[in-house]
């Protein structure tokens, strides 16, 4: 809004300048008198306000704005040295500094096996690393995490504005693949997976966080196992449902035979009763 200001006053100076370099004199036409403008230079006029123009040229060409939640670093091409402006307005003059805003917000870096999920759009992105078994599981993980304001100096000049793919991407495979390859495959697919996920953040910022990022939190959206493998489980599911299905009906015959068994000697011990007392009292 402020460079739109600045450019409107340029051009009200320009208008200025060229009604007051123009002067009205009157000439004579086949004999009519006639009005017309000419250029009058005056130096002591025109270079001063041109060189006003320029400046507020460079002026409103140097403006910038950072948008709220960024940051912009600034290189002095001249003195080598960088600084950074942060939300707001502020002076970048041409040809001087080099500039590169960076987003200081949460950021998401997904890996997913469904396409359109993750950061790769296209194609299965699942991380499939080896359990302690050596048996392949497909992570579906999320990191959400941010660059840290003081550090974005350092992100710009260490690793530059790919940072994502440069250095968040290469981190979390090799975290996943280390950890993962520490547990049973059951136990990532189940008893452990609260532990899995919280060693995997913790593993991340320490890799991440020495480069300037901030590691907000890591959520293992999903497991994901071989065709084989869960066909496999599948078996075994079925196996454990029929051996806990014949285990109940072993159960319950049994204690029919207990029942039976309680209810024949409750009936002899009545015949044996009613024996003797019918010896007693023939």
């Amino acid at each position: 809004m402020l460079g739109i200001i600045i450019l409107v006053a340029i051009l009200a100076i320009a208008f200025f300048l060229w009604r007051k370099s123009q002067k009205v004199v009157v000439i004579e036409r086949g004999g009519e008198l006639k009005t017309v403008r000419k250029f009058d230079f005056k130096p002591y006029f025109v270079w001063p306000s041109a060189v006003a123009i320029l400046i507020l040229f460079i002026l409103a060409i140097s403006i910038r704005t950072v948008p709220v939640g960024h940051a912009m670093v600034k290189f002095n091409v001249i003195t080598k040295r960088f600084s950074v402006a942060h939300e707001g307005i502020t002076l970048v003059l041409p040809f001087i500094y080099k500039t590169k805003i960076y987003d200081l917000r949460r950021q998401e870096y997904t890996m997913s096996a469904k396409k359109g999920e993750g950061r790769k759009k296209n194609i299965d992105d699942s991380l499939w690393s080896p359990t302690r078994e050596g048996l392949q599981v497909g992570i579906d993980l999320t990191c959400w995490y941010k660059i840290a304001p003081d550090k974005v100096v350092a992100v710009h000049r260490g690793i530059g504005p790919d940072f994502a793919e440069k250095v968040v991407r290469p981190a979390i495979r090799s975290v996943v693949r280390h950890v993962i390859s520490e547990y049973a495959i059951m136990d990532v697919y189940s008893a452990h997976r609260q532990q899995i996920q919280d060693k995997i953040k913790k593993r991340i910022k320490q890799l991440l966080e020495p480069d300037g990022f901030v590691i907000e939190d890591v959520i293992l959206r999903d497991v994901h196992f071989t065709a084989d493998f869960a066909k496999a489980i599948e078996r075994k599911q079925i196996a454990q449902q029929e051996a806990e299905r014949m285990e109940y009906v072993l159960e319950k015959e049994q204690k029919e035979a207990e029942r039976k068994k309680i209810e024949a000697q409750g009936t002899a011990r009545a015949i044996e009763i009613v024996s003797v007392q019918l010896k007693r009292n023939p």
